[in-house]
């Protein structure tokens, strides 16, 4: 009988515990959608969740880092001019700004000696701003998000710095995603040209 109580209470304690634990105590990045992530992940590559307005840095589905971003505030989409956000499988096609300083704006892609006034709340300037860093992404998934009227790259989709760092982790953008500038920077040096972007909604 004391063996039995004993081995009750040893269940109890037990079950007690696992509410305590985390439900997933690996860093794993969880594929809710069913969308595929990446095979080859021998190097970090990023996944840019829209629902939770994150950008993940991936390698071996293990998160190396994860960051708020800011996607389009017109929505999701691929249409020229439509100001929306793309989906699906894209690389970064070119790195820009490399030894600018934190908070340089950039217009058409060149440095123009500015810095921005950073607005840490939540006003909306209706500015775009790029600031700090470019990663310009370019479309991998033909009629989707690469093709005439349709393309990521001639869109000028980027992953950028902002003014309006008080809207990150709200839908904000004009298509491209925002990220905090020191963390663009942050995150500039740990891709290279050819990293894989998955962006999900």
């Amino acid at each position: 009988m004391y063996i039995t109580k004993k081995f009750i209470l040893i269940i109890v304690l037990g079950l007690s515990l696992s509410f305590l634990l985390p439900a997933n105590t690996d860093k794993t990045y969880p594929n809710k959608t069913k969308q595929r992530l990446f095979e080859n992940t021998n190097r970090p590559e990023i996944v840019v969740d829209i629902s939770e307005q994150r950008l993940y840095l991936v390698q071996n589905k293990l998160v190396l880092k994860s960051y708020p971003i800011s996607s389009s505030k017109f929505g999701e989409g691929s249409i020229e001019n439509s100001f929306k956000t793309p989906l699906g499988m894209h690389q970064i096609k070119e790195k820009i700004g490399e030894d600018v300083e934190e908070n340089t704006i950039f217009i058409s892609r060149v440095d123009t000696q500015k810095k921005a006034d950073i607005i840490k709340n939540t006003f909306d300037s209706n500015n775009d701003f790029v600031t700090s860093r470019i990663l310009w992404l370019d479309g991998m998934e033909e009629g989707i998000n690469k093709g005439k009227g349709i393309d990521s790259y001639d869109r000028y989709i980027y992953i950028h710095g902002t003014q309006e760092e008080g809207l990150i982790g709200t839908k904000a953008s004009h298509g491209c995603i925002r990220m905090f500038n020191n963390d663009v920077i942050e995150l500039f040096k740990k891709v290279k040209e050819g990293t894989k972007v998955l962006i999900k909604a």
